[in-house]
């Protein structure tokens, strides 16, 4: 069994590392909330007081972290202290230019990385069912088979550093866009006297068919369960939403590659985050759809 450290222990860093400690790996882990790592020791993670003691004995040290500032932040603190030959696996989404940065800063340490951010949220997370989207090295992504194994369903090879990154934004944009598309067709539905199930039935049978209805549909008893039964108490909340989507035009900006759908998507998930009193999930952007007249 791997001595593995963990970087960032929150609502995504703290199931990935219990389900590492369930299958038997020595988890050193660390975070900067005092309450977050009382939960990790309830867990058996064996907590650390600062991310630089976390990585010096770690063969292999995950980060999950807010943004690609505070993963080249921890990036300096930890790869003088790694040990030869460890193997940085980055999960959190962060700009594709920082990705690449981290890539070539364990390089010149020489020491393996991946970036890997994921999908299927905090319940995949718990479930041990994350898909990862892997930039790096081929001999690097192979040595983390077997840890991504436990802690996803899925392990996509994007291609070199960086790919992993530029994959989950352009996945995340066109989820931006299609979650927009199912609200304001379930909304027109309604206001022409449709029911919802049976315009479900139709839209999740027909063209219109795709995971923002068949997986994941907005309306609370219609579909499998989602957060539209759960008064939209974040799954994935409309904040991450803004910061996947974000990151999407600024790559865009950078490639000189238009994404005028990923932009307005943009622009009405800021619009209703800032006429929600809270930080709703994603798909409650419904709600607010149905209040918008057309004029």
């Amino acid at each position: 069994m791997a001595t593995i450290g963990f970087i960032g222990l929150g609502n995504m860093g703290l199931p990935m590392a219990i389900n590492l400690v369930k299958a038997g790996h020595d988890v050193l882990g660390y975070d900067t909330s005092p309450e977050v790592l009382e939960d990790a020791k309830e867990a058996r993670i064996i907590t650390c007081a600062t991310a630089v003691d976390t990585a010096s004995e770690a063969e292999t040290l995950i980060t999950m972290l807010p943004n690609g500032e505070i993963l080249l932040a921890v990036m300096e603190e930890v790869i003088p202290v790694a040990p030869k030959g460890a193997l940085l696996i980055d999960c959190s989404t962060v700009d594709v230019e920082s990705a690449k940065t981290f890539h070539s800063q364990a390089g010149s340490a020489g020491l393996g990385s991946i970036d890997c951010p994921v999908s299927d949220g905090i319940t995949g997370a718990a479930a041990g069912t994350l898909t990862f989207m892997i930039g790096g090295a081929e001999d690097n992504c192979k040595r983390a088979e077997p840890i991504l194994d436990i802690i996803g369903g899925r392990q996509v090879r994007c291609g070199g550093g960086g790919a992993g990154q530029a994959a989950k934004i352009c996945n995340n944009m066109l989820l931006a866009t299609t979650m927009i598309g199912v609200g304001e067709a379930f909304a027109l539905g309604k206001k022409l006297g449709l029911e919802p199930q049976a315009l479900y039935d139709v839209m999740s049978t027909s063209s219109g068919s795709c995971w923002s209805i068949n997986t994941y549909c907005p309306v609370e008893g219609v579909g499998p369960q989602s957060p539209a039964d759960n008064d939209f108490k974040p799954g994935f909340a409309s904040s991450l939403m803004i910061k996947d989507a974000s990151l999407a035009q600024v790559a865009a900006d950078a490639s000189g590659q238009a994404t005028p759908m990923g932009y307005r998507a943009l622009e009405l998930y800021k619009e209703f985050a800032a006429q929600s009193d809270e930080d709703l999930d994603f798909s409650g952007i419904i709600t607010w759809l149905e209040q918008l007249d057309r004029g």
